[in-house]
Parts: C-alpha cells; structure tokens; sequence
C-alpha cells in the first residue's frame, strides 16, 4: 500500500528565508550574479527605510547601488566596488552615497558573492550600515562651542547601536572557520549561511512521514485489530460473554495498548493541508487531530473489559460495560479515515470488499440471535415460544429448553452458544446472497420485521460490494483487453488488405515487440497533463544514456541545453530484422541516432560493419 495522497513534498529554496530570518535588523540587498550589471532582485525593508525608496523603485536595477551616486561621491571607490563585483570577490567599503530625498549618507557596505552547490556565484550580498556619525558628528545647540573631540565623543556614545553592528561577534578562544567571514556580512557572528540550492523541506526528528514504510505497515496492524475488534464486541454483548478466559483478557488488553500507541503517534504524524501541502509544523499536527479523531479514538480505547471481567461485579454494572463495549465500533472510523490509501490497489480493494460483507452478516447475526433470545422466553407465562427459531433448533439438535423448578427456577438447555452463532450466520448469509432456503424461517413479528430490514440491507450490500468486484476485475484486465483488440484489428487489417505473410510477421513483431516495451503507456497522454518544464525534465531521464555516453551532447551541466535537445527527440523502435535506409541526405536529416542493439551496416549487399549498444553511426562529430 502506497500510503494515500502524498501531499506536495517538491525541493523548494530556502535561501531567502533563512536569511530573512536570521539577519534581524540588518539592511541588505541580492543581486544576481549571472545578469549583466547585477540586478538587484531582493531588498528588505530595512534597506528601503534607510535609502527611502520603495522596493518596487530598487528591483532590477544595479547591486553596485550607482543610482545612490552623487556628486561628492568617491569615484575612485566606486571603481573599486565595480571591481569587486566584477571579480566576484569579497569586500568592504566605506562610500558617501545619497538617499532618495537627496540628502548624503556615509555607508559602511559589505560586499560577498553566494555560491550555489556546483560552487557558481549566483547572487551578491550586499549589506549597509550607516556611519555618518563617525565622519560627521551632528551639529545642534547642545555643543555649540565644543571642540572637535568632544562632539566627536558624543557622537560616539550616541551610536551605540552602530557600534554593536560593527564590532566582531566571535568569541575568544574559538577558530574562526573560513567561511564565517560570509555570515559575518550579516552580523550572524560564527553561523554560516547556506548554500543557495534547491532541497528537500525536512521534518522534525519526532515526526513521522504519513507515507512512509513504518506509517503504511502500522496502518494495516490497525485495519487487522479494527476488524477483530468489529468481530469480537458484537459478539460479546449479543452472547453475554465475560472475559473470564486470561487469554483472551491479555489480547484484548495489547490491543487496547496498541491503540493507545496509535494515538502518540497520530500526534507525530504529518497530513496533508487543504491546498495539497504536506503539513509537518508539530503544532498543526497536534491542533488537527485534537479537533478531528482524537476524542473517538480514544473512547474506543477506554478498557471495558478489565472491569467487566471481574466476577464480583454486579451484573447491572456487568451489562452496562458490556454495553459500552459497543463504543469501540467508533474504532472503524479509523478504516473510513484511510479508506482512499487502501483503495489504490485492486486486490486490497477486494480483499476489504469480502471482510465488509462477512463482518455485515457477522453484526447481522448477533442481533439475530439478540432477537430470538429475547423472545423464546415468555417472562409472563414464564413458558417457551414454541413458534421461536431458537425452540425449533433446540428441537432439531437434541438439546431441548427445560424448566429447572427445583433448583434456580429458570428456563436452562437449549442449544450451544457455537451451534446457535453457526446457525445465525448461516441464516445471515443465506439471507443476503438470496433468499434463504426455508430450513431456518422468521416467525415471530420481531424475527420477521428483521427479516425485511436485512433483505433490504441484504439487496444494498450485494448491489454495492459485488457490482464493485465486477469494476475492479473490469480494471484489472483493461490492459490486457486493450492489447487483444489491438491485435485483432491488425490481424483483420492485415486479412481485409491480403498483405504478404512476411510482411504481415514483421507487422506483427512490430506491434508486440512495441506493447512489451511501452506496457501500453500512452506517452503523449501523459506529457498532456504535465507542466512544460516537467516534461523536459522527463525527456531528459529518458534519453539519459545517450546524454552520458557520447561526446556530441553538451556537458551535464549545460542542463538548459539537454532539456532543449531531449524534448525534441523521439526514439525509435526496430524489432529484429528491419531495414533502417540511409542514402545521401538530400534534405535536412537527424545528425546524429543512437543504437541499443546490433545493427549491420550494409553497402553493395556487403556487411561493412556490425554496431552494438552505444555505437553511432551519422554525421562525425
């Protein structure tokens, strides 16, 4: 079983946001590094507050930030700043630039390239701190006729908070790795930034995958222990059984434990959100299951019969427990919870099918034999039913009900709790495949009431479950009828059209040789509902050896290329036998085919050659 509806789990990039999240209050911009002149392609709103443009002003113009140039702007570091980016280099600089209302601002401004996993710089980092402080002290009422190092002082003590941006974060005693100088760019101190790659979200160590091989396994222990509960409760509260026997005691507690561990881990499990992503946050899970399955599942789970199994409870508490037993049905919730993963196989389908219809006739028989023990007894004339179904059994078998007046003055005999549940569920499926035979009749208004419920329920069922058999072996064969038709159309193509016998055999040979390549797989089709990108991508893993075993091709990294080239081709197939005519080229032809087999290369009805697998033969190239 494949787990159900996987949920979107595609690689996404979290460069962006780990460095949102992890720069606090630094003001910064990305430029991208494969554009001419670095367009800027990201700016935080700390950047756009301490220049006063808008984002939307900033994008895609120069990372160098030469629009913030005026005329008492270092040239000389200017050219140093291009250099940088132009070298794909690491650097600082301190330049005057002006903001959008003109007015000039001293920056202090971190330059570091961001390198993707095949090592290529991608995008620029680029990071401003504002020092006018240092070059400028303010000028204001307060320090009129102070001297230079006084304000300068003051100025200082003013900005700390600048001072904090710029001092070193690395701890005394510790190397400093050599890659930290990039997170430093970010005043993250020693933490190092991530690469700018595409990768798989990752879950939380406690957290189970809903479609994973453990989660699918355990699901199916649940399914099993669902229906013996199903099985075992309606029995028990039908038949007034205690669980005096250990053995059964002890199993029924190790499924109630199981339950309970079902619970923790559905706390642990991931889902899939209303817009078909997978939700992995422990919060949401919790909060989820709280408000959907839990309050069931763990009703289902209380442990009726530990109580019920003592012999000095009174019988009052005894029934009602027996009662509440039927609370476990709840249990079967969990089989409609994760009906859509068990139905993505036909023959799980079936098999869930045939145990519905038992476990239906198995209920059925419960209150059936319910029924007939509440009535073989008339409390009022304290005699027997002559007219019951259960009388008429006793009879049959030997074991007829007698009035014991001289000891516990009750009605005792009767026929075995084994022979009376057989009987029960014979009647029961009998009943819902047909008719019934006669041998075993309602006669009683009671018996008989329920004897027009079950047909109905009876004709319901075996419309539902057996009209699905029928579509699930319809979709089984589907293929396999697929193929045969095809084969007779071309046999009554190749008959209508007297086609040559050995023409007809290489038709033939084309045809199955094609089906036990293709399953009957209609690519087109399939491409038809996929994105453009996605199907590139595809192409490119089919031809994937030709790619990688000549020189012709572009090299893997060159992937843009690739995908280009495999959309557009089709590869061919050839059974054993056939002639591929290459002439001189009058037109236009591929350059280049490749062989995945033998072929013998004939010229003047001569072999001057054989090709085998990865051979070429076409243009040089």
């Amino acid at each position: 079983m494949a787990g159900g509806r996987r949920g979107l789990v595609a690689p996404q990039n979290t460069f962006l946001e780990n460095i949102v999240r992890r720069s606090n209050d630094t003001n910064f911009v990305l430029g991208n590094a494969q554009i001419v002149d670095w367009p800027i392609v990201y700016s935080n709103d700390g950047f756009c507050k301490l220049s006063g443009y808008h984002r939307a002003e900033v994008m895609q113009k120069s990372s160098t930030c030469s629009f913030m140039y005026g005329e008492l702007t270092d040239k000389e570091t200017g050219e140093k700043v291009q250099q940088t980016f132009e070298n794909y280099e690491m650097n600082s600089f301190e330049i005057l630039m002006y903001k959008k209302n003109r007015m000039p601002v001293w920056f202090f401004v971190k330059i570091a390239p961001i390198r993707n996993e095949q090592d290529k710089v991608v995008l620029f980092l680029c990071t401003f701190s504002d020092i006018t402080a240092f070059k400028q002290p303010i000028e204001d009422d307060s320090v009129k006729g102070w001297g230079k190092f006084a304000r300068l002082t003051r100025a200082l003590t003013s900005s700390r908070g600048v001072l904090q941006q710029l001092a070193p974060t690395v701890q005394k005693g510790e190397n400093v790795h050599k890659h930290s100088r990039l997170a430093e760019v970010l005043q993250l101190g020693s933490d190092i930034l991530p690469q700018y790659k595409q990768e798989t979200p990752k879950t939380p160590p406690h957290i189970i995958l809903h479609y994973c091989a453990f989660k699918t396994t355990w699901d199916w222990v649940i399914l099993i222990l669902t229906f013996y509960t199903a099985i075992m409760v309606p029995y028990n509260v039908s038949f007034k059984t205690k669980q005096n026997n250990v053995t059964w005691l002890v199993v029924d507690s190790i499924v109630d434990v199981i339950f309970l561990v079902d619970i923790v881990l559905n706390f642990h499990t991931t889902f899939v959100g209303p817009a078909g992503e997978v939700i992995s946050d422990p919060k949401l899970i919790r909060m989820n299951y709280v408000k959907t399955w839990f309050v069931i599942d763990l009703l289902s789970c209380l442990p009726y019969d530990v109580i019920n199994a003592f012999e000095n409870v009174d019988e009052g508490i005894s029934s009602l427990f027996s009662s509440l037993k039927v609370v476990r049905l709840l249990r079967l919730g969990r089989v409609a919870r994760k009906l859509d993963h068990y139905i993505e196989y036909g023959a799980a389908v079936l098999v869930l099918l045939v145990c519905v219809f038992g476990l239906a006739a198995h209920w059925l028989a419960c209150i059936w034999y319910s029924i007939g023990d509440y009535e073989v007894i008339d409390e009022n004339t304290n005699s027997v039913r002559m007219d019951s179904w259960l009388y008429i059994l006793s009879e049959s078998v030997g074991t007829p009900y007698r009035f014991n007046a001289s000891g516990s003055g009750r009605w005792e005999g009767g026929p075995s709790k084994d022979s009376v549940y057989i009987t029960s569920l014979y009647f029961t499926m009998t009943s819902l495949t047909s008719i019934g035979f006669g041998n075993i009749a309602p006669t009683t208004d009671g018996e008989k009431l329920f004897a027009v419920a079950m047909m109905m329920i009876g004709s319901l069922l075996y419309a539902t479950i057996f009209g699905n058999v029928t579509t699930i072996f319809q979709q089984m064969y589907a293929n396999t009828n697929r193929y045969h038709e095809m084969l007779n159309s071309v046999r009554d193509f190749l008959k209508l059209y007297q086609v040559p016998k050995g023409l007809s055999e290489r038709v033939m040979d084309y045809i199955v040789s094609t089906w036990s390549m293709s399953r009957g797989i209609d690519t087109d089709k399939v491409f038809a509902d996929l994105p453009k990108d996605m199907r590139r991508d595809i192409c490119v893993h089919l031809n994937r050896k030709v790619f990688k075993e000549h020189p012709a091709f572009p090299i893997p990294g060159e992937r843009w290329c690739l995908r280009a080239l495999a959309r557009s081709s089709r590869p061919p197939t050839a059974p054993p036998g056939t002639s591929l005519p290459r002439g001189r080229r009058k037109r236009r032809q591929p350059l280049l085919r490749g062989i995945y087999g033998s072929l013998e290369v004939i010229q003047d009805d001569e072999v001057v050659a054989i090709l085998g697998k990865g051979d070429v033969f076409g243009d040089i190239f």
